[in-house]
């Protein structure tokens, strides 16, 4: 079953291409195209040949007169082909079916086959040419007006130009299961089809309705007619089917009907389908006996029916079908030339499309609009008889392309009782008598009360021992949020506070939010169970839902429903989330004050009855906008309010009372209009004084926020008298939350003023706006989330080598990777441990970081990766993560040469005159690299290469880069000249005695580079450099309180002659002076 449909709608994606091919076939042709109109001859049909021919030859001249305004070639032709049926024992289309099909091989065998075939109308004659199984491989379009059956249905080789039976029936579905303000929904109907005398319009619709297959019977229960006789006996019976009689034909076959029956009953409704008359337009006064008749016609032509043209042919809505068939194919052909010159391309059709399907134009026959599969989609017209003026008045109109009725007159003045169309069942249809019926439902009532009475007082005596009984929800009931539910917006108090997210969880898959009852243990009163059972059963859309309490080792907790957008007072705080102009107007603002008004008028009219601690950090707002009140009940176990929004008398002496509620909304009121901090006045900004002057008014009058009524238009100034009336000193002139909720409902009429704009209008303005807002928002977070993960990359850079960075990322962990070479190079600062001796920590930190940003600069120039830092010591790679051929040896080369020479002319800041000597050593060899670690992992080097670099560097010399072998065998294969010198054979542990040099600089290159001191005097380097340290230091005259005691060992001074004296220098400055003994690489 399946690959049978898979394999027909392959088969009809084929014919569509087929079919759009053909029409592309015809652009490349000559300048005249084709169309192959094929008509009966029998003067007897609307349709004929003669009829045709002229509107088709009209539409021809037309087109051609539209091609010149766009300066296009060429001109349609038509060939007109023709059979007769009157000698056929039946005539018309019921012998039709195969004289198409053999027109049409004439056509192909002459080589005469043309663009597109207009006809024919008959359904048979042309399912024989588009069916997909059984119809003709000569894939040409065909353009009919007519072919209303089913079974020409979703033919990609077909346009209809004319309203199928498929759009007829999808109208009658949708009106008969339809509601309107004058009739209720049909359950059932009648359909009368006598087949003997219909036309080809009527025997398609009707048998469209019939056909126990198709949409209509599965859908509609319908039972059929089929003789005049059955007709007249359904119409006659008390206990008939239905009272909707679904037929075919004009006012003359209604009236035919009611001649022959015995009486039409005052609830029968005709439906007569009459699709192609349009004389309901023009002779309005309604004929005799179509009182009781709803008419479904087509919308008003752009011809006149019946008229005489310039070439003498009767119009009809066939011939203006064919007429517009030409001008269809000629604006399609026209649209594909003008395309191809725009774009000097072939034009390109998918392969779902009809070649003719969603095109839209004007014709004789009106305004066309084809559907995707080439049928005319329409607005059907029905039309009753006005009881009040007896003429034809359009009821509603059905768009067929939306399925969508359009109600035109909402009062009709129609036939029936109460001015309403009929019930589909009769009366009585049972045929019970009223006394019958009457004492059926007096019995059923008396049963059903009984019933339920019982029903409540089982269910009152079960509640009221429940009452007195309370257990707390299961901890384990409790699960944690969901980790994977993102929020793009982290509010700066709710990271502060980390009680936030530790008090909300899940139960029962919904968000809840767990508050501490912090005066119980959890063991309750009988009092607190009553009242917490109570609160239980409060569900109301303005109030948040209480779920029960949850008991764990540290304290008792309630659990209620969690509003995830936070309390009303936040709301009101972020402007910049919900700014005034686009999210918080006057008519949003009207709206949260409406939701609290609802919520407490349903709280007051509930058990609980007052709130008693209303304000606007209670006020919670859900993921809708919709704001809810929350913490009210529990008046046993929490303590009233006294703050700002609490009422004077309440102040004065504790308690709770419905008028205090109103005192407090008016301040959340006013928070909301004026969006201010609570109770805002400028005479008074600390809340404990607000609170005594409310509490103890003075003279001047009653202590109330401000409330300024200049500059508010008419509409808020009464909002802000409602304000005003509800903090009123005296409670009892308050208005109560009803009069509040019906008050704030006739401001928001008031202000919305329907006039102007509709309810509708409204909300997509509204809906516009925050879309515009919330578009904004997301690009200023998303801006801001990319800044911040390019940061976060840049820093992950610096820490990490950026494809390990990556693969970390993407798979959580990197892959060890053996490298066969790279160089690896080591320095560290000679005489650190004396230095550091002789500093304090933060000089230590000071003279590093100096050092080495400055050492960081220069690895920027070079591709070379520093791999890290130990103490005094530098270790810098070349050649991974990322393999660079040779060039690591010449890198990590002219890397150490530019170290050097920065080293030479740096002068440590809190120790001046004191040399910065550094020892470097460098290697080259294999090496593995990887990832160590989960928390704060590090890329990081092992093998003998390592060591070995490390050990160049401890038997090097200061100022001088100590180089081996291997690597002085890479640079002597690349194209640089480096200068080195020889050092000799040098004993490296675990490696024994190696060939090592000096590197001295590059042939050609200005390197100012430090001479080295020599070997003897950097012997006594060691003893002498805290002395030096401390002539330093006391020539600067900064030497700290204290210091001697930072001393290891006195300092004594050399006496000798080697000693410092005066401002001369030991020995070990003398440089090293040697007689040229550089070799060029």
């Amino acid at each position: 079953m399946h690959s049978s449909h898979c394999l027909l709608y392959l088969g009809m994606l084929i014919m569509a291409v087929v079919a759009n091919k053909m029409l592309d076939d015809c652009l490349s042709g000559n300048h005249e195209y084709t169309m192959n109109v094929v008509l009966l001859e029998d003067n007897t049909y609307e349709w004929s040949r003669p009829f045709v021919q002229a509107a088709v030859h009209q539409a021809i001249e037309e087109d051609r007169l539209e091609n010149i305004k766009h300066d296009l070639n060429f001109t349609l032709t038509a060939n007109f082909n023709w059979f007769n049926t009157t000698l056929y024992n039946r005539q018309g289309c019921g012998s039709s079916s195969c004289e198409g099909v053999a027109i049409l091989k004439r056509l192909h065998n002459n080589g005469e086959i043309g663009c597109v075939m207009l006809g024919p109308s008959c359904t048979y004659a042309t399912f024989q040419l588009v069916d997909e199984e059984i119809g003709l491989s000569l894939s040409i379009p065909v353009i009919s007006a007519g072919s209303f059956g089913l079974s020409c249905d979703y033919k990609p080789k077909l346009t209809r130009i004319l309203p199928p039976a498929r759009k007829v029936s999808n109208l009658l579905i949708h009106f008969i299961n339809e509601s309107l303000p004058f009739k209720d929904r049909w359950e059932r109907v009648y359909v009368y089809m006598e087949s003997s005398n219909l036309t080809e319009d009527c025997f398609w619709y009707l048998n469209a309705l019939k056909a126990a297959s198709a949409n209509f019977a599965t859908t509609i229960n319908r039972e059929m007619l089929s003789t005049v006789e059955e007709l007249k006996k359904a119409l006659a019976a008390k206990d008939r089917y239905s009272n909707i009689f679904i037929t075919c034909g004009n006012p003359e076959d209604i009236a035919s009907i009611k001649s022959e029956a015995d009486g039409i009953h005052e609830d029968i409704l005709f439906i007569l389908l009459d699709i192609y008359n349009p004389e309901y337009y023009i002779n309005t006064t309604s004929s005799n006996g179509m009182e009781d008749v709803l008419v479904i016609t087509l919308p008003q032509r752009n011809y006149t029916y019946g008229s005489s043209s310039s070439y003498n042919d009767t119009i009809n809505d066939y011939v203006a079908g064919y007429h517009d068939g030409a001008l269809l194919f000629g604006k399609v052909l026209r649209e594909r030339m003008l395309s191809q010159q725009r774009n000097k391309r072939s034009f390109e059709v998918p392969l779902s499309d009809n070649p003719f399907g969603n095109v839209s134009f004007n014709g004789m026959g009106g305004h066309y609009v084809l559907d995707e599969y080439g049928d005319r989609d329409v607005n059907f017209s029905i039309i009753y008889t006005s009881d009040v003026t007896g003429k034809y008045e359009t009821l509603l109109l059905f768009d067929t392309s939306q399925n969508r009725t359009i109600v035109k007159d909402a009062n009709p003045s129609l036939h029936w009782t109460g001015g309403r169309l009929p019930s589909a069942l009769p009366e009585n249809v049972e045929g019970l008598s009223v006394q019958t019926v009457l004492m059926i439902f007096l019995g059923v009532s008396v049963i059903v009360v009984t019933a339920i009475a019982l029903i409540f007082y089982r269910q009152n005596r079960k509640e009221r021992l429940l009452h007195k009984r309370w257990s707390h929800i299961d901890p384990h009931l409790i699960g944690p949020m969901d980790e994977k539910e993102v929020s793009l917006k982290i509010d700066d108090d709710k990271r502060k506070d980390s009680t936030y997210f530790s008090h909300r969880g899940r139960y029962d898959k919904k968000p809840v939010i767990l508050k501490e009852l912090k005066q119980t243990d959890g063991n309750f009163t009988e009092d607190q169970k009553i009242e917490l059972n109570t609160l239980l059963r409060i569900d109301y859309y303005n109030l948040t839902k209480f779920y029960g309490t949850v008991k764990f080792e540290y304290g008792v907790f309630g659990v209620f429903e969690l509003c995830q957008r936070g309390s009303l007072r936040y709301i009101l705080n972020d402007r910049i989330s919900y700014p005034d102009e686009t999210f918080m107007d006057m008519e949003f603002k009207i709206s949260v004050m409406y939701d609290i008004a609802k919520g407490m008028s349903y709280l007051h009219s509930s058990n609980i009855g007052v709130h008693g601690r209303l304000k606007s950090t209670n006020c919670v707002v859900d993921n809708r906008m919709v704001v809810k009140i929350t913490d009210f009940g529990c008046h046993t176990i929490l303590r009233p309010g006294r703050d700002v929004w609490t009422a004077p008398e309440h102040l004065r002496k504790d308690g709770v009372s419905q008028k205090g509620d109103v005192y407090s909304y008016a301040i959340i009121a006013h928070e909301i209009i004026m969006r201010r901090a609570p109770f805002y006045t400028q005479l008074c900004s600390n809340n404990i004084e607000k609170i005594n002057r409310v509490q103890f008014p003075n003279r001047m009058g009653f202590f109330r926020p401000d409330l300024n009524f200049d500059c508010t238009s008419e509409k808020e100034v009464e909002l802000q008298m409602l304000i005003k009336s509800s903090w009123d000193e005296d409670p009892e002139r308050r208005p109560d939350f009803k009069r509040i909720e019906s008050t704030l409902g006739k401001i928001f009429s008031n202000l919305h003023n329907q006039a102007s704009e509709t309810y509708m209008d409204n909300l997509i303005r509204r809906l516009q706006m925050y879309s515009r807002t919330l578009e904004n928002l997301v690009e200023e977070r998303t801006s801001l989330y990319k800044a911040e993960r390019d940061r976060a990359d840049r820093l992950n850079f610096m820490l990490l080598p950026e494809p390990v960075v990556r693969s970390l990322k993407e798979t959580g962990r990197v892959q060890p990777e053996l490298f066969e070479e790279v160089t690896i190079y080591f320095s560290d600062i000679v005489g650190f441990t004396t230095l550091c001796h002789y500093s304090t920590p933060m000089e230590v930190v000071d003279m590093l970081n100096d050092i080495y940003k400055n050492f960081d600069n220069i690895l920027d120039h070079h591709d070379v990766y520093k791999v890290e830092t130990i103490g005094d010591a530098y270790m810098v790679a070349s050649g991974l993560p990322k393999r660079n051929g040779n060039r690591h040896a010449v890198d990590i080369a002219h890397m150490a040469l530019d170290m050097l020479a920065f080293v030479g002319t740096f002068e440590l800041l809190h120790l001046p005159g004191i040399p910065l000597w550094i020892r470097i050593g460098v290697h080259s060899g294999p090496c593995a690299a990887g990832v160590v670690g989960n928390k704060m992992p590090r890329y990081c080097l092992f093998g003998d290469t390592v060591n070995t670099a490390s050990r160049m560097e401890s038997t090097g010399l200061p100022l001088r880069i100590h180089v081996s072998q291997s690597t002085i065998n890479i640079l002597q294969r690349t194209g640089c000249k480096f200068e080195y010198e020889q050092r000799g054979e040098t004993y490296l542990k675990g490696k024994g005695k190696e060939m090592t040099y000096w590197l001295t600089g590059v042939t050609g290159g200005k390197y100012n580079l430090p001479t080295p001191p020599t070997a003897e005097n950097f012997q006594r380097l060691q003893q002498d450099l805290a002395e030096m340290i401390v002539s330093s230091q006391e020539k600067r005259g900064d030497r700290r309180e204290g210091f001697k005691k930072t001393l290891s060992t006195k300092v004594h001074r050399r006496e000798t002659n080697s000693s410092l004296q005066g401002d001369s220098q030991p020995e070990y400055f003398h440089l090293a002076v040697t007689d040229n003994p550089d070799t060029s690489l």
